[in-house]
């Protein structure tokens, strides 16, 4: 008999470790022979919202197709990763709707931190007034209020925090 597949979402604030710790994950799972599809918000703003704004009209939208993509893998037996901020619940909970099951992973690290370590100048913009719309400077981030697991990256290695996800979906996945 064949496992179900998994939907699991990494959230924190940008620069919180979400995509290192994917990173770290994605050959683990190729390890135990679990394929995943990930959906990282950056790739694929660039396709849904190429002149991306970030207003909160947009993002509703990007986020409400972020999980009806997500639904629809999982309908046809892909395991999916989200590996996206959606710095507000709702963005979420709309993900839970379409997908029950779903393993929400809160990614913790303090502002101060995530900004030294913005490669992408994220911070950088907001705080030069180039974006108005950041998550934990202008935005409020709102995090998982009971998250499957709760990792800080200020004393967990991204190595050490794939492993954990790796039990969890061992432990949640019905045989």
């Amino acid at each position: 008999m064949t496992r179900a597949p998994f939907a699991i979402w990494l959230t924190g604030l940008p620069a919180s470790g979400k995509s290192s710790i994917v990173e770290r994950l994605l050959p683990k799972l190729s390890a135990l022979g679990m394929t995943v599809e990930v959906l990282e918000s950056d790739a694929l703003r660039r396709v849904l919202t190429p002149e991306a704004s970030y207003s909160r009209e947009e993002r509703d939208l990007f986020y409400r197709a972020l999980g009806f993509m997500g639904a629809r893998l999982l309908a046809h037996g892909v395991n999916v990763i989200f590996d996206a901020t959606a710095s507000r619940r709702a963005y979420r909970e709309f993900a839970r709707t379409l997908i029950p099951g779903l393993l929400e992973v809160s990614i913790e690290c303090p502002l101060e931190v995530c900004m030294q370590r913005d490669k992408k100048g994220t911070y950088r913009r907001g705080l030069e007034g180039g974006s108005s719309t950041v998550p934990g400077l202008q935005e409020t981030y709102e995090p998982p209020a009971s998250p499957a697991l709760a990792i800080d990256t200020t004393v967990t290695s991204s190595d050490v925090a794939a492993d954990r996800i790796v039990a969890l979906i061992r432990a949640a996945r019905p045989r």
